[in-house]
C-alpha cells in the first residue's frame, strides 16, 4: 500500500482469527485516491467461504471474551485510545488519501472516534444484573441480566468509514460481543483495517474483531443471511438499509439502520442571520456535503431571504477547493465519478425545473465546487432528494406553519436544525420536525457520544450512543430464583 504511515503498513488484507490473509477470490478489488485517482492500493477480496470462517471464529472467540473481567475489556479499549491518539497524524494521512477527507473533516472524525471510544470504555461496568422482588409469587426473586447478543455484523459507508465504524464496534466488543465488521470496499482501509489493526495492537483476543474486504457481487447477501450474526448494524443509503432491513426481518435479526437523510434549516425572521449563515456554510459543506446528517434544504423567512442568501454566497465563494491533502482545503474531491454524474443531474433537473444559481459550481477534476440554488421550491427533484454534494437549495417561507410543513414533506427524518433569536418558539419547532433529532441555533451535523442517535421515517431504526447504544447491542434475560417452597394448583 502507497503510503507514508509507519504503522499501519501492509494491512491490505482480510483479518480473520487474528491473522492478516488475503481473499480466496480471483477477484481484486482497487482503491483509488479520489483526488487524483491515483491508486492507493489493491485488496484480493474475500469470499463467502471467508465470511463463514469468520463468523465461525468470532462465535468461538465471543464465549470466552464475555467472560473476560471488566478491568481487562476496558483496559483493551483504554489502550485503543492511547494508540489512536499516539498515531492521529497517520490516521488521518490515511483518511485523506483514500477518502478525500480534508484536514478538518480528518481531525473531526478522528475525535468522535476518541469520544465514542471513552463512552464504550464505561460499557463493561454497566452490564450489570438487576433484582426485582416479585409481585406475583410469594418467595421469588427476579434477576434481570444485560447480556451481550453474540456475534454483531456490521456495514459501514465510505463518508465517515472510521468513525462510522467504530461507533459500532467499540460499543458492541465493548459488551462483550465478537464483531465481523465489512467496510465499503472504496474506503476499506481507512473503514476497516486500520480498525483491526489499532485492535490487534490494543490486545484484543483474537477472532473478537474480524475484518472482511469485500464486494456484493462477490457475497450477495450472505453476508447480512448468515445465521451466526444476530445483530446487524448498518450505515448507508436507505435503499440498501430497506433491503437490510427486509433480510433481518425474514432471519429474525436485530437491526441497527442509520440511513439517508434530507435535513432541513429553518431560518426565522427573528434569526441573528451571521449566526445562522457561519452554522449553513460549515453544516452544508463539510466534507463536501458527503454526510448523512448534511444541510439539504435552507428554509428561510422572506423578510431575511435576500440578507441571508447575500451573506451566504459571499461566505461560501472564497471556500478554497482543491486538494484535501492541503491544509487549507475546504472543499476536496467527490468519493467517485458515478457520485459526481449523479450530483451534476440533479443540478440539471433542478434548473429545468425552474432553478436559478445564485452561485453556479463547477467541476475541475474530481472537485465540485459549490453551488447555490434560488428559486426552488420543496417539490422540485433536488428538494426532495439526498444531494450527498456541496449544492445548496435556499427556499423563502412566509409563516411559521409553512416552514414546519415543508421541513416535514419528505420521506427522510434523521437531522434538522431551526434558527431564532426566542429559544423556547425554536425548541417547540424543533419538537414538531419529524427527525429524531434536531438544534436549535446550530447546524444539522451533531454527534455526541452519550446522546441517543437516530432517524425517523426512511431515515432508519434503532439509535447509537450511550445506553442506547448498550441496548442495541445487548439482550436481555431474566432469570428467577424461587427461594422458597411454591405452591400449585395442581
Amino acid at each position: 500500500m502507497n503510503t507514508k504511515s509507519s504503522l499501519f503498513v501492509d494491512i491490505n488484507k482480510q483479518f480473520i482469527n487474528g491473522v492478516w490473509k488475503e481473499g480466496k477470490s480471483s477477484k481484486v478489488g482497487t482503491i483509488y485516491d479520489p483526488f487524483d485517482n491515483s491508486l492507493f492500493t489493491k485488496v484480493t477480496l474475500a469470499t463467502k467461504d471467508d465470511i463463514d470462517e469468520a463468523y465461525q471464529v468470532a462465535k468461538a472467540a465471543q464465549k470466552q471474551w464475555a467472560k473476560t473481567p471488566v478491568e481487562e475489556k476496558m483496559k483493551v479499549m483504554e489502550n485503543a485510545i492511547r494508540i489512536l491518539e499516539e498515531h492521529k497524524e497517520e490516521f488521518m494521512d490515511v483518511f485523506t488519501r483514500e477518502a478525500g477527507s480534508s484536514s478538518v473533516k480528518a481531525n473531526f472524525e478522528v475525535q468522535l472516534a476518541i469520544n465514542i471510544m471513552k463512552e464504550s470504555v464505561t460499557f463493561p461496568k454497566r452490564m450489570e444484573m438487576r433484582a426485582f422482588p416479585s409481585e406475583i409469587v410469594p418467595g421469588k426473586e427476579n434477576h434481570v441480566y444485560r447480556e451481550p447478543a453474540g456475534v454483531v455484523s456490521v456495514i459501514s459507508p465510505f463518508n465517515f468509514p472510521f468513525y462510522l465504524s467504530m461507533r459500532s464496534i467499540a460499543p458492541a466488543i465493548a459488551t462483550g460481543n465478537a464483531v465481523v465488521h465489512k467496510p465499503d470496499l472504496q474506503t476499506a482501509i481507512s473503514g476497516g483495517a486500520v480498525i483491526a489493526k489499532l485492535f490487534e495492537r490494543a490486545g484484543l483476543p483474537k477472532g473478537v474483531l474480524n475484518v472482511i474486504i469485500t464486494d456484493i457481487t462477490e457475497i450477495g447477501d450472505h453476508f447480512v443471511e448468515h445465521p451466526i450474526p444476530q445483530v446487524v448494524s448498518f450505515t448507508g443509503s436507505t435503499p440498501v438499509g430497506r433491503h437490510i432491513g427486509a433480510l433481518a426481518g425474514k432471519h429474525l435479526k436485530k437491526v441497527a439502520l442509520e440511513l439517508g437523510g434530507n435535513s432541513p434549516f429553518i431560518v426565522l425572521e427573528d434569526a441573528d442571520i451571521k449566526q445562522a449563515v457561519d452554522a449553513a456554510v460549515f453544516g452544508k459543506f463539510i466534507h463536501q456535503g458527503q454526510i448523512c446528517m448534511i444541510i439539504n434544504r435552507m428554509f428561510v423567512h422572506r423578510s431575511v431571504y435576500n440578507e441571508f442568501t447575500e451573506a451566504f454566497v459571499k461566505r461560501v465563494s472564497q471556500l478554497p477547493y482543491g486538494d484535501p491533502k492541503d491544509p487549507s482545503t475546504v472543499i476536496g474531491p467527490i468519493i467517485n465519478q458515478r457520485q459526481i454524474e449523479k450530483i451534476l443531474k440533479l443540478v440539471e433537473t433542478a434548473k429545468e425545473e425552474g432553478a436559478q444559481f445564485a452561485l453556479e459550481g463547477k467541476r475541475v477534476g474530481n472537485v465540485l465546487t459549490p453551488f447555490i440554488l434560488t428559486n426552488v421550491s420543496n417539490q422540485m427533484t433536488i428538494a426532495q432528494n439526498e444531494i450527498f454534494g456541496p449544492v445548496a437549495s435556499i427556499i423563502p417561507f412566509d409563516t411559521e406553519q409553512e416552514a414546519i410543513d415543508w421541513a416535514n414533506d419528505t420521506e427522510y427524518g434523521l437531522s434538522a436544525a431551526v434558527f431564532t433569536s426566542d429559544l423556547e418558539r425554536g425548541e417547540r419547532i424543533a419538537r414538531e420536525i419529524e427527525s429524531g433529532m434536531a438544534h436549535v441555533n446550530d447546524q444539522s451535523v451533531n454527534d455526541e457520544p452519550t446522546i441517543p442517535f437516530g432517524g425517523e421515517k426512511f431515515s432508519g431504526l434503532g439509535r447509537y450512543g450511550g445506553e442506547w447504544a448498550l441496548d442495541e447491542f445487548t439482550r436481555m434475560k431474566w432469570v428467577s430464583v424461587q427461594k422458597e417452597k411454591r405452591e400449585y394448583p395442581f
